[in-house]
């Protein structure tokens, strides 16, 4: 029997330690009190955008997994946001803080870094498609999540915050639909293909995709190579 629908509500349910962990981490915290080291956060930028690329590789792999022209549009879909749309944001914004797109792409990837992109790019290679945006969601939904919790908060927007320009772009419309959408394929995807003596195999991947996301945070953090 197939799954009901709202999969990313049970995942992050099921993997509630992690996702704590993960959403309220001090990166991020200290994102929204305006008080993460300056250092740290172009740490993460500069690490963010080598993420980014291997994020366009695995929806690039989506679109060799699709089963469907449908699932293959919708791959095209996030790869063309993700090349044409978030790289060039992203690229904007470090520039802001002084990274150069030689900078971007002279720096080695950091271990955190390599971890969790590779670890999606296997799960993707080893699995099926809904195995991949599963190890994907933490990071496509999770953001938003992030995000919108801390714009709620007060001053987290304020022109005295220098983080305000980050929480702003994930918490807006334009980034929270792609989430929504994000969360729509894992519930096309469930009713397809997932059961119930499946689940705990996906929990497991998200588990680990969710720990890997708060390292990420950490190595952000201790400017970890």
């Amino acid at each position: 029997m197939k799954t009901p629908g709202m999969l990313f509500d049970r995942l992050s349910a099921a993997a509630s330690q992690q996702w704590t962990l993960y959403t309220g981490h001090a990166f991020v915290e200290q994102m929204a009190d305006g008080t993460l080291p300056e250092a740290a956060f172009r740490h993460y930028l500069v690490q963010d955008y080598l993420f980014l690329v291997h994020f366009a590789r695995a929806y690039a792999l989506a679109i060799y997994k699709g089963t469907s022209l449908q699932d293959m549009r919708a791959a095209h879909g996030g790869l063309k946001a993700i090349l044409d749309v978030e790289m060039d944001l992203h690229v904007s914004l470090c520039a802001q803080w002084g990274l150069t797109p030689e900078a971007l792409e002279s720096t080695p990837e950091a271990r955190a870094t390599l971890a969790y992109t590779r670890f999606v790019l296997e799960t993707g290679l080893r699995g099926d498609l809904l195995d991949l945006h599963v190890a994907l969601a933490p990071c496509v939904i999770g953001y938003a999540e992030i995000a919108a919790g801390l714009a709620a908060r007060p001053g987290a927007l304020d022109e005295n915050n220098p983080y305000r320009v980050w929480i702003g772009e994930y918490a807006g419309r334009d980034y929270q639909d792609v989430a929504a959408a994000a969360r729509q394929t894992l519930d096309d995807l469930a009713a397809r293909s997932l059961t119930e003596n499946r689940f705990p195999h996906i929990v497991k991947i998200f588990r680990q995709a969710t720990r890997l996301e708060a390292d990420f945070w950490q190595m952000g953090l201790t400017l970890a190579d």
